[in-house]
């Protein structure tokens, strides 16, 4: 029978459900700020295009937040269902944070469905654009909590074990753990910058469509220019992620860069093939950069994986994840500064059929560079469901029934995922761009109506 051990089972659902919810939820908390600042910039140029954009982009984000909701939900049920052990032992320890999160969510649908219902409220628009502020706060603050419960997983703090229970519980250290800050500053910038150039590649793809309204135009230079600046941020981010690695996760980032012996001067390796011996094959190496990642110097000692018990050392096809996710972070940095130089400097080819299939291709790439940053972070915890304390198999369900509860959840995101397409195309259809600048120059019926 597939999925006979529970373990596995559990580890298999529980890696559906956070990939599914990974992209609802990074858009869920990227999409607010792009809905500011399109609006702002509305109310700044006195551009009805900008503050088309917002409402335009704000209906389809209320379609992702409600989905959301489901997926966040479904998290909420498996922790308890799949991992029972972990939820007895830590449940108390995470509750504060996952209350938060569920206030810093209502805090922002009941803000959002005000903004949403009150065009025709207010004769100045920047009243309006106060309502999207508790939006965003409460996208990010939500993102926030909830990565909080993933860095406790991660560099668990704030309790001591006796009889091997948690006593002496500080829910607000534990919240604040070593993994906090790189994490939760990870999560949000790739949020905001996911959420630009997934937006950048719809306006392309129109654009590519034949309609060659300045809207597209505005909106595709917009968001390149938003996902250029967010991708800078990640990639310094990034960069205190790997020191955070370095210090408190070594095995982690061992496994990460196949990095297998204790030495100063490491380099860093790229691809590859590992064989038996622990030798790698066709990578390449970059001299004492994994040095440099790790501790700012090239000379700097960088521990390796045989310093852990074997029984420690998380699965080592985490390289690849890893490097999917370093290579199309540099590459989106690169590809937007192009673009950003290009517009200013009025070279053509930032606005060919071809350049503009590459912004096609930046929203998904984007969307997968998450996917493997999570699915890197959760796979190269092994064995730890939370470090030093608790294994994945210790924290496991016994229950034979998991497997079924795969296929059921499998079935249920793909009608949600498939709801989805549906109904943003019939928003699509039902509120065509034409439709929205009928009046373009005169009344706004998008506005006022």
């Amino acid at each position: 029978m597939l999925f006979e051990d529970p373990v596995f089972a559990s580890r298999m659902l529980s890696l559906l459900t956070l990939s599914i919810h990974a992209i609802f939820a990074t858009l869920g908390v990227g999409l607010p700020l792009m809905i500011i600042i399109a609006h702002w910039l509305g109310i700044k140029k006195n551009d009805e295009h900008y503050l088309l954009m917002a409402r335009r982009w704000a209906r389809g984000f209320v379609v992702l937040v409600a989905v959301g909701v489901v997926t966040g939900t479904a998290i909420a049920l498996q922790l308890a269902l799949l991992w029972p052990n972990f939820m007895e032992m830590a449940g108390h320890v995470i509750a504060l944070p996952l209350f938060m999160e569920v206030f810093a969510f209502f805090f922002e649908a009941i803000f959002l469905g005000i903004y949403l219902y009150t065009w025709n409220r207010f004769d100045d628009q920047r009243k309006h654009l106060l309502l999207l502020i508790p939006v965003a706060i409460g996208a990010t603050m939500s993102a926030f909590f909830i990565t909080t419960v993933n860095g406790f997983m991660n560099a668990p703090t704030g309790f001591q074990i006796i009889g091997g229970q948690m006593t002496g519980v500080s829910p607000i250290e534990a919240m604040f753990n070593p993994a906090t800050p790189t994490k939760a500053a990870h999560v949000i910038s790739t949020a905001f910058m996911t959420s630009a150039f997934v937006l950048a590649a719809l306006a392309a793809y129109r654009l590519l469509k034949g309609a060659q309204h300045v809207y597209y135009k505005k909106a595709l230079h917009l968001m390149m220019v938003v996902g250029l600046i967010f991708a800078i941020a990640t990639a310094v981010i990034g960069d205190f992620a790997g020191k955070y690695l370095a210090k408190h996760q070594p095995e982690k980032l061992a496994a990460a860069e196949w990095h297998f012996e204790t030495m100063e001067g490491a380099p860093l390796v790229l691809f590859g093939i590992l064989d038996d011996e622990q030798n790698v094959r066709f990578g390449l190496e970059i001299p004492y950069a994994l040095s440099i990642l790790a501790h700012n110097h090239p000379q700097a000692e960088v521990i390796g994986l045989n310093e852990f018990p074997q029984e420690w050392h998380p699965p080592l096809f985490i390289h690849y994840l890893f490097d999917l996710m370093v290579i199309i972070g540099v590459w989106l940095v690169l590809f937007s500064f192009v673009y950003w130089w290009g517009m200013r400097r009025k070279w053509t080819i930032v606005t060919s059929r071809w350049f503009r299939r590459l912004i096609v291709a930046s929203g998904p790439l984007a969307m997968l560079a998450i996917q493997a940053g999570w699915w890197m972070t959760e796979f190269g915890r092994q064995p730890w469901i939370l470090r030093g304390v608790m294994t994945v198999e210790e924290a496991a369900t016994q229950s034979p029934y998991v497997g079924h509860l795969f296929f059921f959840f499998l079935a249920l995101y793909l009608i949600l995922v498939i709801g989805v397409v549906v109904v943003l195309r019939n928003i699509n259809q039902r509120f065509p761009l034409e439709q929205d600048l009928a009046h373009e120059g005169g009344e706004r019926p998008w506005i006022t109506k």
